[in-house]
C-alpha cells in the first residue's frame, strides 16, 4: 500500500503505483498552457515488463507512490545484462537487471556501499547519493594555464559515462558528478 502524492510534485527517479503495476519515472513536465488547466506529462518505464509508457495527469490528481524497503548492500560486478549486489550484514546476493537499473548504471563503481530499494522482496533500483566521485579514463590533454575557463571538453570516467569537464581536468583526475543531472560539479 503507497501513499498518495500530487502529480505536481512527482520527481524523476520516483517509483508510482498505476493499477497492479510498477513505473519508474523516467521524464516529467509540467505544463501550465494559457488559461487551460495545468497538467504533468510523464514518460515512465514499467518495472516487470520494462516498456516505455507516456501518461497525462491533471497536476492535483493523486499518484499512488510505492512503498519501498531499503537495503544497504555492496556493488559487486556486472556481466552483460545483470547487476550484482550483496547485503552487507547477511551476505546474501541479489541481481538487478541493467533495465531497471536505468541510468543509475552509469555511477556506480565495484565495492560502492549504496541503498537498494526493494517492493515487496522484490529489488527494483538503487538509491545513488547526490554527488559520485569519478575517474577520468579518457579526455584530451588539458591546456596549461586555463584554470576557470569557460572552455569544456567531452571525458569518458571510468564507468563509462561521458560529461563535459573544463578544460583544466585530464586523465587519471578524479571529478565530482551530479546524480540527477549527470554534470561535472568539481574536482575531486
Amino acid at each position: 500500500m503507497g501513499v498518495s502524492v500530487q502529480a505536481k510534485r512527482l520527481r524523476k527517479g520516483q517509483l508510482i503505483k498505476v493499477g497492479n503495476d510498477l513505473f519508474r519515472i523516467l521524464e516529467l513536465h509540467h505544463l501550465t498552457p494559457g488559461n487551460l488547466r495545468a497538467h504533468v506529462q510523464c514518460k515512465m518505464r514499467n518495472i516487470r515488463t520494462h516498456m516505455l509508457a507516456d501518461t497525462k495527469w491533471r497536476s492535483e490528481e493523486d499518484i499512488e507512490r510505492a512503498t519501498l524497503d531499503e537495503r544497504e548492500m555492496q556493488y559487486l560486478y556486472n556481466d552483460a545484462d545483470t547487476f550484482y549486489f550483496m547485503d552487507t550484514t547477511s551476505f546474501e546476493q541479489i541481481q538487478i537487471t541493467r533495465e531497471a537499473m536505468g541510468d543509475s548504471k552509469d555511477y556506480i563503481i565495484p565495492d560502492a556501499v549504496i541503498r537498494v530499494e526493494f517492493y515487496e522482496e522484490e529489488p527494483v533500483g538503487i538509491e545513488l547519493p547526490a554527488t559520485v566521485d569519478l575517474v577520468v579514463k579518457e579526455t584530451t590533454p588539458g591546456i596549461k594555464g586555463a584554470t576557470a575557463s569557460a572552455q569544456v571538453k567531452p571525458a569518458t570516467l571510468e564507468t563509462g559515462l561521458v560529461v563535459s569537464v573544463p578544460s583544466f581536468i585530464n586523465e587519471g583526475d578524479k571529478v565530482r558528478v551530479n546524480t540527477e543531472t549527470g554534470d561535472y560539479q568539481s574536482r575531486a
